[in-house]
């Protein structure tokens, strides 16, 4: 005899699991951390393996300690291991790194559920968090290792950190991430190609990055800056592509999806042009992700027949 089996959608067996998402999303990062490890040398590995491995550890720990289906499997501790590292400049001490871990998964993802309940990003928000506890560390930023003389360190401004005396890198070396920065966001040849992966893959929509960009270079042309230096210095490509597309904090429609990325251009533009921070792209994000719910409600398709169900029902009030 046939059993009538109620579930909950999707009932396609062909969907794609958190799993595969995570593990494309750590294929696409490989070309970012590989040119890290080119232009700061081996330490990007390092600092990459405590994020990682620290990022697991708590999230194994803090599901033990709630009792809860462990969920070590689906790889999204890995993910915001890798873009947190990504997010740090390679001088970190490590055990800063470790601090940052700890609020990625314990504050920012478990205490609110776990994978999906987050309403902010869990690097972003552990990245803000070191830089208002750890500034000096934080803005240690380490020049390529081609041009450190034997043994001795040499650190340098970010490109957007450069003052009006400076000589500015070339719009070359900004693609291929010949100047100071983050471990990941110097080089925008691997992030691009890295982001391309996860559309053609269809992990993400290019909506929101190129929304994001697009507006901030825009506004920077507007404010007679170098739009193109704006877009390739900094952090904007590592943000759009890998943090301004996550599942749990953007918005689901591609409506929201565009406003998500605008709004991201025209905070950071703010920040970078009007504050006293050379960089705004974290802060544009974590701001959006908290209204991501009030542009979910914006732009939230309406049911099939929602529009003619509230007209008969004001025909029938009246």
């Amino acid at each position: 005899m046939n059993r009538l089996m109620v579930s909950p959608s999707p009932h396609d067996e062909n969907y794609t699991k958190t799993s595969t998402i995570m593990l494309n999303v750590c294929i696409a990062l490989v070309p970012a951390l590989v040119a890290g490890c080119i232009i700061f040398g081996l330490r990007s590995l390092l600092l990459t393996a405590v994020t990682v491995g620290s990022c697991v550890i708590f999230e194994f720990l803090c599901r033990k300690l709630m009792k809860r289906e462990n969920t070590v499997g689906d790889l999204s501790a890995v993910v915001t291991g890798l873009i947190l590292a990504l997010n740090l400049p390679v001088t970190l001490p490590l055990w800063m790194a470790v601090v940052g871990s700890f609020v990625a998964i314990v504050v920012v993802k478990q205490l609110f559920g776990g994978l999906g309940q987050n309403f902010a990003n869990p690097a972003i928000t552990a990245r803000i968090v070191l830089m208002v506890s750890f500034a000096s560390a934080m803005t240690n930023w380490a020049a390529p290792f081609w041009y450190k003389d034997g043994a001795d360190a040499v650190t340098g401004a970010t490109p957007l950190a450069l003052g009006e005396g400076d000589a500015l890198p070339s719009y070359l070396d900004l693609f291929l991430g010949n100047t100071g920065g983050c471990l990941g966001e110097t080089c925008a040849l691997a992030l691009l190609a890295g982001g391309l992966y996860l559309a053609a893959r269809r992990i993400i929509s290019l909506a929101a990055p190129v929304s994001f960009i697009g507006s901030l270079a825009l506004l920077s042309w507007i404010a007679g800056e170098d739009p193109l230096y704006q877009i390739l210095a900094g952090g904007v490509f590592l943000g759009a592509f890998f943090m301004a597309t996550d599942y749990a904090t953007t918005p689901i429609s591609t409506k929201g999806k565009i406003v998500f990325g605008l709004g991201c251009g025209i905070i950071t533009f703010v920040i970078r042009h009007f504050g006293s921070f050379p960089e705004g792209v974290s802060f544009s994000i974590l701001l959006m992700n908290v209204l991501t719910p009030y542009i979910e409600q914006l732009t939230r398709t309406k049911a099939f027949g929602g529009k003619y169900e509230k007209q008969k029902k004001e025909a029938e009030s009246k």
